[in-house]
């Protein structure tokens, strides 16, 4: 069997989002930021121009909990995954503006962290 790609690790990670809406309203917030992917030259330059910018993780839950502002994750496939230096230095900037950041290794470690974010104090 062979391991799922980043794009159906998140769309799992949506689809378990919606179908936990009763419990976790907030979910309704998740967002994905379109940063990644293959692109044509000219496409790439558009979003460039745009603002699109290497690194940025792949959600955000604008989400106040535990003193954070909000949950920044970054989605990797199971195995063979790594974070790039752009990821791990906009993680780094996002933590210390006073966003809770978590790299997670597939959807259910995603939903795992979310679920755990959720679960602290409102802010």
């Amino acid at each position: 069997m062979t391991c799922p790609t980043e794009h159906v690790e998140q769309v799992a990670l949506m689809r378990w989002a919606a179908a936990s809406k009763a419990a976790y309203p907030e979910l309704a917030l998740l967002f994905a930021v379109p940063n990644g992917g293959h692109r044509s030259k000219a496409t790439a330059g558009r979003l460039k121009a745009e603002g699109v910018k290497p690194g940025v993780p792949d959600l955000c839950l604008p989400v106040p909990r535990g003193g954070s502002h909000g949950l920044f994750v970054e989605l990797k496939r199971r195995k063979g995954s790594t974070t790039s230096p752009e990821q791990r230095e906009w993680l780094s900037r996002l933590a210390g503006q006073g966003y809770a950041t978590v790299v997670a290794k597939g959807w259910d470690e995603a939903a795992e962290s979310i679920t755990r974010y959720l679960s602290m104090e409102a802010a």
